[in-house]
């Protein structure tokens, strides 16, 4: 099925969402890879806070490349969401309801997903330039000194993702698997 969704994604609208699900994202997402995910779990073991209001937020695991002249933002192709999987459950339980990146997730993830409505999404990896240009505006808004990998603000216009795990956990990687092999 294919959806447009206004961000941000709440606990209702992830329940309506299926693994397989064709959506187009539109409103603000974060951007967040392993370094940043690490500081921010240092700052909340510290007692501080994030920098950013996690719940309802979508996290985009991407370090963009910088932006040519004239560009909001360079290539913006997911990374490997697996090197987050330490993190996320503890974000998940602030209340972050979704997730772009590529790739397969941990069982402790996909638990922290169903426990609190959340929703993994899988962008076109190597599709970085083509993503990009559903990027209308790119903030850094945090860690700045760790360039690429800073946290950015940014807003999208008819992003689009797959699904692949829904907040039932339900699958998509698993499910195509199964097909493949007949079962």
């Amino acid at each position: 099925m294919e959806r447009r969704i206004t961000l941000p994604i709440t606990k209702e609208t992830a329940d309506r969402l299926n693994a397989g699900d064709y959506v187009y994202l539109t409103g603000t997402i974060y951007s967040a890879r392993d370094a940043a995910h690490k500081r921010m779990t240092e700052t909340l073991a510290a007692g501080g806070n994030l920098p950013f209001p996690i719940e309802n937020q979508t996290v985009y695991y991407l370090g963009p490349t910088p932006a040519k002249e004239g560009q909001v933002i360079g290539s913006a192709g997911p990374t490997t969401s697996s090197r987050m999987d330490r993190y996320t459950p503890a974000l998940l339980d602030l209340g972050m309801t979704g997730m772009i990146g590529k790739g397969r997730r941990s069982s402790d993830v996909i638990a922290a997903m169903k426990k609190n409505h959340a929703v993994y999404f899988a962008a076109v990896g190597g599709a970085g330039a083509l993503l990009s240009k559903c990027i209308t505006k790119a903030e850094v808004i945090a860690y700045e000194d760790l360039g690429a990998e800073a946290i950015y603000r940014l807003e999208v216009k008819d992003f689009p993702v797959i699904v692949v795990i829904d907040d039932k956990g339900t699958n998509l990687y698993e499910k195509e698997a199964a097909a493949e092999q007949g079962e």
